[in-house]
Formats: C-alpha cells, structure tokens, sequence
C-alpha cells in the first residue's frame, strides 16, 4: 500500500506539474508568460496577455492533466492494491495534481493557482458536483465580470456539492476536496486583497489579475 501510494503520489504531482501556459506561450509567442500580465502561469494571464486561443488552450489541457491524474491515478491504485477504495485512490492522486501544479518543482514551486487543474480532477472525482460548480462559477462571472470572484466562490461550493451528491464519499476523500479548495482559494489572497480594495479587474478590462 505505501508503494501504490507512493507511486500514484509522483504520478500525479509530475502530471499537474506540466506548466501548459508557459510552454504554450514560449512554442507560439515566444514569450515567458510570468514576465507578462501578472506573471501567473495560468490561463487568464495567457488569456489577458494572448488572447482567447492560447487562454482556452491552456484552461483546457490544464483541466485534462489534472482530470488524468485523477482518473489513471484511480486505476492504477484499485490494480496495484485490490480492494482499496477507488475513492481514496482517486483523492489521493486529486491532491497531488493540485500541488504539482500549484507547487511545481521545474518553477522553483512557483505555479499556478490550481483553478483549471482543480476543476479537472473534481470532473473526474465527482464530475456532477464538478458541474454545479462551473455553473456556479459561471452565473457569477456573467454578473460580476470578475474570474477571481466566481473561482473562489465555486470552489468553495465543491466540497457542499460534493458532499451531497458523491453517494459513496469517505472521510478522506470529503477532507482532500476541502484541503483542494482552501489551497485554492489561498492561492488566491493578492487578487481577495484587489477585491475587498476595489482595484481587481473585471474580464475584458485588459489588466493583469
């Protein structure tokens, strides 16, 4: 069991490590993305700072490493340990992915701030809590225009969500998707700090966030 765990740990880190957003910026604008915008690496600064292609792009495969993390994570610890819980297993791998992308060791543990990569394993994890949540974040979006107001709230929304509609969910695995929003959510102190003063941008204003 250590072993498995320890496998599906690394796995899953050097996957949510992969910094989508720098190398998409590097291969198509020659550029380092964390000397643009707000040098976040993550998809509104390319968003902001390239446009919606390379924005889309980059929330795309950031949602696909974490959503394989989780989903081959969970295989491979149901297979190497028959009869662990595939929920634990799947938890497991949730959080290394989350912190691989966060704290990406090629960086010098600086990365991004986990929102894509999050969604990605909650999609796999528990995909119709994952699914309030991106409508959550949506209706906020529509109405505020702030990306860091509807990320904070719909993470915060998972861990409910998922309590609710995962049937089979264990202690473990409710803490990890607790531990997962509240990494997130910290990740997210300057642009709180922006709110509560009145200077965070709003989606289309053009200034780094």
């Amino acid at each position: 069991m250590p072993l498995a765990s320890l496998i599906i740990v690394a796995g899953a880190y050097l996957l949510g490590s992969i910094p989508t957003g720098l190398l998409l910026m590097r291969i198509f604008r020659k550029q380092d993305i964390r000397s643009v915008g707000s040098g976040n690496i993550g998809a509104t600064n390319v968003l902001r700072s390239a446009g919606p292609g390379l924005g889309a792009a980059t929330f795309l495969l950031d949602v696909l490493k974490g959503a394989a993390a989780v989903y081959f994570g969970g295989m491979l610890g149901v297979m190497l340990v028959p009869g662990a819980p595939l929920r634990t297993m799947q938890a497991l791998a949730a959080l290394s992915a989350v912190l691989g992308h966060v704290f990406p060791v090629w960086l010098r543990f600086r990365g991004g701030k986990g929102v894509a990569t999050g969604f990605g394993v909650f999609l796999v994890a528990a995909p119709l809590a994952a699914l309030a949540a991106i409508g959550l974040f949506a209706l906020i979006l529509l109405f505020s225009r702030f990306v860091s107001l509807a990320s904070i709230f719909a993470t915060l929304s998972f861990p409910i969500l998922a309590w609710f509609l995962v049937p089979d969910h264990s202690a473990f695995f409710v803490s990890v998707q607790i531990a997962v929003s509240l990494l997130i959510v910290v990740k997210h102190h300057d642009n709180v700090n922006r709110l509560l003063n009145g200077t965070e941008s709003r989606i289309g204003a053009g200034k780094p966030a």
